[in-house]
């Protein structure tokens, strides 16, 4: 993954600030859009959560900051609900200029009700993410209902969200008002998956139920269970991700589209700051990576869980093979693995390097109506799998430079 620090004028002139999540695959799955909260940023770590972990999965990421928000131009005092859902429509501009248009857009908050409206205005969008999002966009008053008389009556007010102090008009609150979203989605034909939690203090889960009852199919519902509104938990926001992406195989186009390896057997590559590894095969797309102790995000198999796996993937479908051939009552194979270092049985300097050699222990477990003559083979094919075959070989790895 790559994260490239870009930005695009918006209707208004303004230059707004973005990130675009670039994945492994130079030419991506689809392109997606992420709307941020009300009042929120693209810094935002739900954002940035949901953001690489869609990217892992080969979905190249635009997420930005509103007008007046974060590091674009303008002043938030004088936009209102209308003018972020244009800041989505120019996102969508942008991305089709420079790349392709988005065929996504996720949405939190009140950014998953904007993502609605945008989405039925940008012919090239083939499905809609909410999470945790209002069924009607002037829910968001809720969050300074003290103020909104006032407001209203004095034109404007500073009013305090989430511990940040904002200054809004009276049109803000009216655009909110006015919106017809729920009978917009009524009207609309694109996917939608709606993420809520049961346990959201901020948008109760009712309004999950609303948008659901309005939309059309293909419509799905998600609950986050235990999660909170924000996703402070990085295990709910990384949740989030891997369902948009395997929720998208069904729905949108390009999805299934197989990845670019160059013309290779296999493509990795360093993500991020840390040890994180995507993996891509013409066809799949895996992490690798170290635990957190280690200085990981433990967000996949070590590079020698992988070997491990490799082994004993092949001695698994080596067995069925032979057993199918054989025409045996294999049932299923289970294999156990482990790797560490021992010293060789007939090394002089026990302190050298060299001294030490890899050991991986598998332990197989046999199910099926087989006799122990029948095990014993199975036991002998197993150590001439084609990985454990290779694991014997004499090995050369060849380096170069591109």
């Amino acid at each position: 993954m790559k994260i490239e620090k870009v930005s695009f004028e918006n209707k208004n002139g303004f230059q707004l600030s973005a990130r675009l999540y670039h994945p492994l695959d130079e030419i991506p799955r689809f392109y997606a859009i992420f709307a941020h909260c009300f009042t929120c940023s693209k810094n935002f770590s739900a954002v940035s959560n949901i953001s690489d972990a869609l990217c892992r999965e080969g979905i190249a990421v635009l997420s930005f900051d509103f007008t007046g928000l974060g590091n674009s131009e303008g002043d938030f005092e004088d936009t209102d609900f209308s003018s972020n859902v244009q800041d989505l429509i120019d996102a969508a501009k942008y991305l089709e200029e420079h790349f392709e248009a988005p065929e996504l857009l996720v949405g939190h908050s009140l950014g998953g009700a904007a993502s609605i409206l945008a989405a039925d205005q940008i012919e090239s969008v083939l499905g809609v993410v909410t999470i945790g999002s209002p069924a009607k966009a002037d829910h968001a008053t809720k969050l300074f209902k003290d103020q909104v008389d006032t407001i209203k009556e004095k034109g404007s007010a500073k009013v305090n969200i989430g511990g940040k102090s904002f200054y809004l008009k009276k049109e803000f609150v009216e655009d909110l008002e006015q919106q017809k979203l729920l009978q917009v989605l009524k009207d609309m034909r694109k996917s939608i998956l709606i993420f809520h939690s049961p346990q959201d203090e901020i948008v109760d889960i009712s309004n999950a139920a609303e948008l659901y009852q309005a939309a059309y199919h293909p419509k799905s519902f998600i609950s986050l269970d235990q999660a909170d509104h924000l996703l402070n938990d990085v295990s709910d926001s990384q949740y989030v991700g891997q369902m948009i992406s395997s929720w998208s195989d069904r729905y949108l186009t390009k999805a299934s589209e197989s990845h670019d390896t160059k013309g290779h057997q296999v493509k990795v590559r360093l993500s991020g700051k840390h040890y994180t590894s995507e993996i891509k095969t013409p066809d799949h797309h895996l992490v690798a990576d170290e635990p957190t102790d280690l200085g990981g995000k433990n967000l996949g198999p070590t590079p020698y869980d992988l070997l491990m796996a490799a082994l004993g993937a092949c001695t698994v479908m080596t067995l069925k093979m032979y057993a199918e051939r054989k025409k045996w009552d294999l049932k299923e194979v289970t294999v156990y693995l482990d790797h560490d270092k021992v010293h060789k049985k007939d090394s002089e300097d026990v302190e050298k390097p060299e001294a030490k050699v890899s050991r991986f222990s598998r332990a197989l477990k046999i199910e099926g109506k087989l006799d122990d003559e029948q095990l014993k083979r199975l036991v002998e094919i197993a150590n001439r799998c084609p990985v454990h075959r290779t694991l014997h070989e004499e090995i050369v790895v060849e380096t170069k430079l591109l």
